[in-house]
């Protein structure tokens, strides 16, 4: 399977509009070694021409114009993308429909859950109609089923696991601080053919065995690198949320995604995606990017091209 790194960074990008933390304005003064990023999204393959979007970012027109796997090519208006695949309703995963809606109608999977954030809080199923609307395929995960194994259309030979992950549900949403099955999912992707795996989870809030066995089954994971502190936001001085608060997992620390990755199998890939632009990593000669170096981890980047 091919995967497209659309954009690596966590909602507001890096570095951030409205940021005059260290590390953003060290970006934009120069006295830091570091790489912008857009807001978090990738695109996969199974054949490297029909793609599907796997969540679709504010940042998706400068994302699509980066990468011409996803340009028109065959008929004048056109596109690379076959389609939609949310992992939870949050605005930085969510919003770039709107700039998509030339494209509708859409396939667009996602849980229940999702479906009924995007319709009522914040109604982009809703909005959307106007355009040709999109296509709801729903992707069953609930209390009682926390996985649930489906194929997409657009990708002959890869089979999808919707993988019930705890995490916070958007703050427009009724289960905000009380999130249920289905308000964020990961995706265990397995290309039939190779026998190869990759596990997706741009938000990982807590870890459980259930888990754990799905990052294991593992060929590559491309996981949540928002924080490396939990009081990472409070540190830096730009907000008063946790990580655990925004349904993060932090990386350092007891307890921390760092010790969990240190126990998957020595030939696992490890990746770190949608990485806030408070996080230290950012920054390519601190301490704690040497610390992801020793340990084999790596940090994605916009136009990071993975073949599994």
């Amino acid at each position: 399977m091919h995967v497209l790194v659309l954009g690596a960074a966590a909602g507001g990008g890096f570095p951030q509009w409205n940021c005059n933390c260290a590390l953003c304005r060290g970006l934009r003064e120069g006295s830091i070694e570091a790489t912008p990023r857009t807001q978090s999204s990738i695109a996969l393959s199974s054949d490297g021409e029909r793609w599907l979007l796997i969540n679709a970012s504010p940042d998706i027109r400068a994302q699509l114009t980066a990468n011409p796997e996803l340009h028109p090519r065959r008929i004048p208006r056109d596109s690379g993308i076959a389609g939609v695949l949310l992992v939870d309703a949050q605005i930085d995963h969510a919003t770039g429909l709107l700039s998509l809606r030339e494209g509708c109608p859409f396939d667009v999977w996602c849980t229940p859950n999702v479906h009924q954030d995007l319709s009522s809080g914040f109604p982009l199923f809703r909005m959307l109609e106007h355009w040709g609307g999109l296509n709801w395929r729903s992707i069953a995960v609930d209390e009682e089923h926390p996985e649930a194994t489906f194929s997409v259309p657009a990708c002959p030979g890869l089979t999808f696991t919707a993988v019930a992950l705890t995490s916070n549900a958007p703050p427009y949403s009724p289960r905000r601080g009380a999130p249920t099955a289905g308000d964020n999912i990961g995706l265990l992707i397995e290309d039939r053919p190779r026998g190869t795996r990759l596990f997706y989870a741009p938000g990982l809030g807590r870890l459980d065995d259930r888990v754990r066995g799905f990052l294991h089954q593992a060929d590559c994971v491309l996981v949540d690198g928002t924080l490396w502190h939990d009081d990472e936001l409070i540190r830096a001085g730009v907000g008063q949320a946790t990580g655990a608060d925004m349904g993060h997992l932090a990386l350092a620390g007891t307890g921390g995604l760092l010790e969990e990755l240190a126990r998957l199998p020595a030939a696992t890939r490890r990746v770190l995606i949608h990485i806030n632009n408070t996080n230290p990593i950012l920054d390519e000669r601190s301490s704690e990017r040497a610390t992801l170096v020793d340990a084999g981890i790596e940090v994605a980047c916009d136009g990071l091209h993975l073949e599994i």
